[in-house]
């Protein structure tokens, strides 16, 4: 069984790069025909999809993200990073990590405030 754990920051100033580690038991993040996302949910926005990384290595963001989120994998750990910049409070939000849109971890609270 796949476990997803998320671990980051709580708490961040404006300005700031969001950095958030996801790492993954049960399974390799490159076998298989296997996507490793990120998502988002705030009480104002709802579900937000961040972004992806494929098996392979090839990443997909969210076209309205595409020039502040990076997403990285770490094969020697079975780890998976989104890095998000020039955060705002509107990037207030619980981040999760999911294996193919239908497994997440429990998320982490990221709150943006100066």
């Amino acid at each position: 069984q796949v476990h997803l754990q998320e671990s980051g920051p709580g708490l961040m100033k404006p300005s700031q790069t969001l950095s958030l580690t996801c790492t993954v038991s049960g399974a390799s993040i490159a076998t298989g025909w296997a996507t490793w996302n990120w998502i988002r949910q705030s009480p104002g926005k709802g579900l937000e999809w961040l972004g992806m990384i494929a098996y392979d290595g090839k990443m997909g963001v969210n076209p309205s993200l595409v020039s502040r989120v990076f997403i990285s994998r770490d094969l020697s750990k079975n780890q998976f990073s989104l890095d998000l910049h020039s955060i705002t409070p509107e990037d207030t939000a619980l981040y999760y990590c999911g294996l193919n849109l239908g497994t997440w971890g429990q998320g982490t609270q990221v709150t943006v405030s100066s």
